[in-house]
């Protein structure tokens, strides 16, 4: 069951992916390194915001802080359970499943622009969020201003990568996909606490992702993934909230 606003989103990374194929090689070498960075501060000023505006409480003196537990518990847990699921081996034979059926094995770089771009795509809770109120309410807003930022972020990625970043399209069209097929199985327990968490979580998350655009030594964000699960599971407890 693929909800209208999944398939634009696919479709507009698709669009994206192409164009970065087409015009990539006219661009120097140094502007793709470039670009890398550029994209790569952006995703994680944009994580860096969301995470903020959801641990930082104004209050008559400054700021106080809140959900650090929920946090440092959260990503332990998950990564625990990701890596001891080893989902990033899982994520990367798929990627190179990929490249072997779009005949892409000259191309080393395909795996590592799948999984980078993947995981830009569909962490965080606009694609969550975005999914379920496309399946629960018709409502597709929040997948179309996901679709606009995945389409320029994948061409700039791209352009920067190659072309396993335009595969990324799958991902999401998977991912989104199984949202939307659970998405009346999870409503009852998506409080609107649990998506503040949620957001949270897949906000320090998408930092990760642009901290690896920007360093040669990777952080297995896919390993870390299930943190975005215990996040909602510890909204109800509200000794961490």
């Amino acid at each position: 069951m693929f909800g209208l606003g999944t398939i634009i989103n696919t479709a507009a990374i698709l669009v994206g992916g192409l164009i970065g194929v087409l015009f990539g090689k006219l661009i120097p070498s140094r502007v793709q390194e470039s670009l890398v960075l550029c994209n790569g501060i952006s995703v994680m000023i944009i994580g860096i915001a969301g995470a903020i505006s959801k641990m930082l409480v104004i209050n008559g003196n400054g700021f106080d802080t809140q959900k650090s537990m929920l946090l440092t518990l959260a990503l332990a847990l998950g990564t625990i359970v990701g890596s001891a699921l080893d989902l990033e081996k899982v994520l990367e034979r798929f990627g190179n499943w990929l490249k072997a059926k779009s005949k892409s094995d000259a191309d080393k770089g395909f795996t590592d622009a799948f999984i980078i771009s993947s995981c830009t795509v569909c962490i965080g809770a606009m694609a969550i969020i975005g999914s379920l109120n496309d399946i629960l309410y018709g409502d597709i807003s929040i997948l179309l201003l996901k679709s606009i930022l995945d389409l320029i972020t994948i061409c700039a990625l791209t352009c920067a990568l190659g072309k396993g970043c335009v595969f990324s399209a799958v991902s999401v069209l998977i991912f989104q996909g199984v949202i939307s097929v659970i998405a009346f199985f999870i409503k009852p327990i998506m409080t609107d606490l649990a998506l503040t968490d949620l957001s949270f979580v897949g906000s320090v998350l998408i930092f990760v992702v642009g901290l690896n655009l920007i360093r040669d030594k990777k952080i297995s964000v896919v390993n870390m993934l299930p943190s975005i699960l215990f996040a909602i599971g510890f909204s109800f407890i509200p000794a961490l909230n």
